[in-house]
C-alpha cells in the first residue's frame, strides 16, 4: 500500500472550518513570550546568533550546550539526521507515526524498513519487534498519531552501542501525569544511553508553528556528526528569541499548568468519544490529539467539512488506514459541539 508521506494536518484546514486537524494550541501568546520575539525584529540587519539560546535550551535539560542543536522545527532535524547519517545500513521508523522521518530518509536516498504497532495492542512500544541489526531507530513518544505515550524504559531498551536511536519528543510537553513532576516519560535528560538523539519542537504549546523552531538532543559527537548538514543561520533571529524564552522557568512551569488543562480536555473529548457510535479510540490518549477508528471515516471526514469541521485524515500514516481520523483536542465547548455533530453525521448515514 502506497501512503502519501508528504500530506499533513495542515492541508486538512480551510476557511471557514473549526480546525481539529492540526495540533498547534490555538492561544494568545504570553507577554513573556512575545515581547521577546518582538524585540528581536531589531535585530534583523545582524545575522543570528545561536549562543544564548542553546545555553538556555541545554541549562533547560540539564545538558552540556555541545549537546544542543537548534533547528528550523523539530522537522529540519529529521532531514539532518537523514543527510548526516547516510552510512546507515538498516533504518527502521516505528509506525505509525509522524511520516517525516521516513519521507526525509528516503528522499536521502535510505531504503526504509518500517515496524507497525497493533492496534489491538493499543499501539504499544514493543521492543522486540525492531530488528537487532537496525543501526537508525525513529519513534515517537508520545506518538503521532495515536496519542500513545511508551514507558520511557520501554524507550530505552531499543538503545545500544553502534546504533543511532532518535525518539521524536515534539510532544512531550503536552503530557501529564497527575503526581509526577516534569514531562513523564522524557529520555531529554538521559545522557547515559549509547547513540540517543531526543528531538523536541516548541511549536505546539506555544502556538509558533510559523516561526520554525525546535531543537536536537544528543552525545556532543553526534551533534558534530549531524550539524554539518545543517545550512548557515539556519534558525532565525525571532527563532532564537523564543527558543531562549520558552526554555525559561517561567514558561517551563507555564508548560506544565497547560499540560494539566490539556489532560482534563482530552479526557472531556475521549468520555464523549467512547458514547459514539462505532467509534473505537486508538490506545490511551496522552497528548494534543485522540485517533478513533471509524467504519467510512474517509467519508465522513468529508461530510464533517461541508457541517464546518476539520479532522486529520488517517490513510496517509502506515499503519492506520481509511477508516481512522486524528482530532485535536480543543476546549470542551468545541469538543460538544463536533462530537454531536460527529453523531449526527453517522446516525444519518445510510
Amino acid at each position: 500500500m502506497t501512503f502519501d508521506l508528504d500530506h499533513h494536518g495542515d492541508a486538512e484546514v480551510g476557511a471557514g472550518l473549526v480546525d481539529l486537524a492540526v495540533n498547534v494550541r490555538h492561544q494568545a501568546m504570553p507577554s513573556w513570550l512575545a515581547d521577546p520575539i518582538a524585540a528581536s525584529l531589531g535585530r534583523l540587519s545582524a545575522y543570528p546568533d545561536a549562543r544564548a539560546a542553546t545555553a538556555a535550551v541545554a541549562a533547560r535539560h540539564r545538558r552540556d550546550p555541545a549537546e544542543v542543536l537548534l533547528t528550523a522545527g523539530a522537522a529540519q532535524a529529521f532531514v539532518l539526521l537523514a543527510q548526516a547519517l547516510r552510512g546507515a545500513r538498516r533504518p527502521v521508523v516505528v509506525h505509525p507515526q509522524f511520516t517525516e522521518p521516513e519521507a526525509a530518509l528516503i528522499n536521502a536516498g535510505h531504503r526504509v524498513d518500517r515496524v507497525l504497532l497493533r492496534a489491538e495492542e493499543g499501539f504499544r512500544l514493543d521492543p522486540a519487534l525492531v530488528p537487532e541489526e537496525s543501526d537508525l531507530v525513529f519513534v515517537g513518544n508520545p506518538t503521532n498519531p495515536t496519542s500513545v505515550l511508551h514507558p520511557a524504559a520501554d524507550v530505552a531498551k531499543l538503545a545500544r552501542p553502534g546504533r543511532v536511536l532518535v525518539v521524536d519528543e515534539a510532544f512531550a510537553d503536552t503530557t501529564y501525569l497527575p503526581g509526577r513532576d516534569g514531562e513523564p516519560e522524557s529520555l531529554a535528560g538521559e545522557t547515559a544511553l549509547p547513540g540517543l538523539v531526543v528531538l523536541r519542537s516548541l511549536t505546539k504549546t506555544w502556538g509558533l508553528a510559523g516561526l520554525r523552531i525546535g531543537y536536537l538532543l544528543g552525545s556532543a559527537d553526534l551533534v558534530r556528526r549531524i550539524k554539518p548538514a545543517q545550512p548557515l543561520w539556519a534558525v532565525s533571529t525571532p527563532a532564537l528569541a523564543a527558543a531562549t524564552a520558552c526554555a525559561s522557568p517561567v514558561a517551563v512551569a507555564a508548560e506544565r499548568e497547560i499540560a494539566a488543562e490539556m489532560a482534563r480536555e482530552r479526557a472531556h473529548l475521549v468520555d464523549r468519544l467512547r458514547h459514539v457510535p462505532s467509534v473505537t479510540i486508538a490506545g490511551e490518549p496522552a497528548s494534543a490529539f485522540v485517533t478513533i477508528h471509524l467504519p467510512h471515516a474517509d467519508q465522513i471526514r468529508l461530510e464533517l467539512r461541508e457541517r464546518g469541521y476539520a479532522v486529520r485524515r488517517g490513510d496517509t500514516f502506515p499503519g492506520l488506514g481509511g477508516d481512522w481520523l486524528r482530532i485535536a483536542v480543543r476546549d470542551t465547548a468545541t469538543t460538544d459541539g463536533f462530537v454531536q455533530t460527529l453523531t449526527d453525521v453517522i446516525e444519518e448515514r445510510p
